[in-house]
């Protein structure tokens, strides 16, 4: 079942500096939606703010008809999975037992496995790539083998959303389409909700439904890639120079990157 999530007039402070204010905004059942900005934006904030493992100074984010302030842990844990940027492990789990983690919101403080929890498992794991890692230790995975096994585990908690933090940090260009196929497809196939952070400014313009542009203190906008991603906007938000052009292969935004320093290369494409 696909579950809307609304934000309400959030603000977040660490002690006396405000991150974000007056933040409002309706994200879609069954979308995908990507969280821009610059460093130090509240991307991060944001996501945690709404998986309610930080409470805002003001404001609310409810989860259906659900404040996620008024939920317990294991509630929460059985309607949004969160997968957090760095993945510390600090014990000898195999892939298969740190995939099982998942199950924990489903039954208490019990470890039994079931059936159902393994063919669960199983699953999540063929469909991130892992299975073939079920028995090697997390802890002598690659970064990007890491990732995907963490993407496994959210996926077997069976959750409405899920919350991903720079979902292709470590991964190589086929790893990142691979992933974000995967995730673009449990919205369409199963409905689930999908809000993540992006540093990459055009995988979120291919992937994304909806992107929302963190910068000065707020979500300075929200809506579909082409929006969102003009060369104004991303210039006033960034302060960097860009040219947005047309993307070669797909229907969305091209954002380059322009150098402050001359070269030759440009030079040359100056000459043609």
């Amino acid at each position: 079942m696909s579950i809307e999530i609304r934000v309400d007039s959030l603000s977040f402070l660490y002690g006396a500096r405000t991150v974000f204010s007056d933040v409002s905004l309706t994200v879609e059942a069954g979308s995908f939606t990507g969280v821009v900005g610059p460093n130090g934006a509240g991307k991060t904030t944001l996501l945690k703010c709404i998986a309610g493992l930080l409470r805002p100074a003001s404001g609310r984010v409810m989860l259906g008809d659900d404040d996620v302030s008024s939920l317990s842990r294991t509630a929460v844990a059985k309607i949004v999975a969160v997968v957090p940027q760095d993945h510390h492990v600090h014990f000898d789990f195999t892939v298969e037992e740190f995939v099982m983690l998942g199950r924990l919101p489903h039954h208490g403080r019990s470890l039994r496995q079931t059936r159902c929890d393994r063919e669960i498992v199983a699953r999540a794991m063929a469909l991130t790539g892992v299975a073939s890692l079920a028995d090697r230790y997390v802890t002598a995975l690659s970064g990007g083998e890491r990732q995907r096994a963490a993407i496994a585990r959210a996926l077997a908690q069976e959750p409405q959303v899920l919350l991903l933090d720079e979902p292709t940090s470590h991964l190589d260009i086929g790893h990142q389409v691979d992933v974000l196929d995967l995730i673009g497809g449990m919205c369409e196939d199963e409905g689930m909700t999908v809000i993540g952070v992006f540093h990459d400014l055009n995988l979120a313009a291919m992937y994304c439904d909806q992107i929302i542009m963190m910068g000065g203190g707020t979500a300075r906008w929200y809506g579909s890639p082409r929006e969102v991603l003009t060369q104004e906007r991303v210039v006033s938000v960034y302060g960097d120079r860009v040219v947005v052009d047309e993307h070669p292969v797909y229907d969305a935004p091209l954002v380059v990157p322009v150098s402050r320093r001359s070269s030759r290369k440009q030079m040359a494409l100056t000459r043609q």
